[in-house]
């Protein structure tokens, strides 16, 4: 019950992280509405990215594990969105940043 308990507060406490990561933008210049490439890389995004997937995959099978309670299986499968959302957002700054577009221009 505790253990339980202890992973439903880091998810809570993890939730800015990962709603920071999911509404970064994956290029700063086109947010602001200037056709540029963003030769910074995807660091931006993936300082936030990276340690929401680790937490929120780890309590998505976590918590899938445990299945005795529906309220489990809910959360899971809120973790899960919430992982294949910040996800999207990764991989689409990947994908800008090591396009062919980006890799001739910032090099």
């Amino acid at each position: 019950m505790r253990g339980m308990m202890a992973l439903y507060l880091t998810l809570i406490a993890a939730l800015p992280l990962a709603l920071l990561a999911m509404i970064l933008p994956v290029n700063t210049y086109r947010a602001q509405g200037i056709e540029a490439l963003d030769c910074d890389g995807p660091i931006s995004v993936l300082l936030y990215a990276l340690p929401a997937l680790l937490i929120y995959g780890a309590g998505a099978i976590l918590l899938y594990r445990d299945r005795r309670r529906r309220f489990h299986t809910a959360a899971a499968f809120l973790c899960l969105l919430i992982l294949c959302s910040v996800g999207w957002n990764a991989v689409s700054a990947l994908r800008a940043s090591y396009g062919s577009a980006s890799i001739e221009a910032c090099a």
